[in-house]
């Protein structure tokens, strides 16, 4: 009895909608959908004010009408078609008053669509964009911690893309598929680590950016033709040197010392030393 009752209500339900979007009076859609949106039915909200949004230009629902449905739209998850509507009630009403929320919702929506760090970040950087405008034009704006703590995140996401990119070129390695123009996988990793740190100078990843530098550069001595291979160890070796003096508790502070040792062998300093001892006994 349960399941015949609750059948035939959304019947009504679904037959009074039907009507009011079959309605050709605007203000009457518009108020029903108003009321769809108090009670979270955002689905039927959106349909109906997709219909009479451009019917409400001029009129004091105007500036209401598009911010709703730009907030239906993002409570549907449609965060791209969200992201444009906000775009749009800020350029219509750029002193209106949603604006502020709207703008803060540019980059909400943007936010909410970015992805994974190691696919194409152009929606983060959007998103970074509209975040930073948002502080920009309300630099006391209501949600300035929520944008200011979203720009941290979606920056740490860039930098994580370019620390995939580096350990991709790493873990590449000697394989030179995909260096047919010249250079190798050890070259791009070190110039993609080097970039992110000046791009990204405050980043808490820069010690994975330094230590895949340090080893890049000792795998690229390691590979190198004879010609260049006690420059490149000495260029490593300062690596080391680098790495252990700006982070010298580091895990990984083993794997420099391991390589200093190597590199000495190549650069003559190990047998100076040798030679100093001999003459000091």
């Amino acid at each position: 009895m349960a399941v015949v009752c609750a059948s035939i209500l959304f019947s009504g339900c679904a037959h009074e909608f039907n009507q009011v979007y079959k309605s050709a009076d605007y203000d009457y859609k518009y108020e029903y959908a108003k009321e769809c949106f108090a009670k979270q039915k955002y689905q039927r909200a959106a349909t109906l004010l997709q219909d009479v949004v451009t019917m409400m230009k001029g009129t004091e629902n105007a500036q209401e009408s598009v911010y709703m449905l730009g907030m239906s739209e993002f409570c549907l998850r449609d965060y791209e078609t969200a992201s444009e509507w906000f775009k749009k009630y800020h350029q219509s009403y750029p002193k209106g008053v949603y604006a502020e929320m709207a703008s803060y919702y540019v980059g909400e929506s943007l936010y909410m669509s970015t992805p994974e760090p190691r696919l194409d970040q152009t929606a983060t950087v959007s998103a970074i964009a509209a975040y930073q405008e948002y502080l920009d034009l309300y630099p006391d704006a209501q949600m300035k911690d929520e944008a200011q703590s979203r720009l941290i995140e979606l920056q740490d996401k860039l930098v994580k893309k370019e620390l995939l990119s580096a350990q991709l070129y790493y873990n590449l390695g000697t394989y030179f598929g995909n260096c047919l123009t010249g250079g190798s996988n050890y070259e791009a990793c070190i110039i993609t680590a080097q970039n992110a740190l000046k791009d990204y100078p405050y980043s808490s990843m820069r010690e994975n950016f330094a230590l895949l530098i340090m080893k890049s550069k000792f795998e690229l001595a390691e590979q190198s033709v004879e010609s260049k291979r006690v420059d490149r160890y000495r260029d490593a070796e300062d690596e080391c040197y680098g790495f252990i003096n700006e982070y010298p508790d580091s895990k990984d502070r083993k794997v420099a010392e391991r390589y200093i040792n190597t590199c000495k062998k190549y650069t003559g300093e190990a047998d100076g030393e040798s030679n100093q001892e001999m003459n000091n006994n």
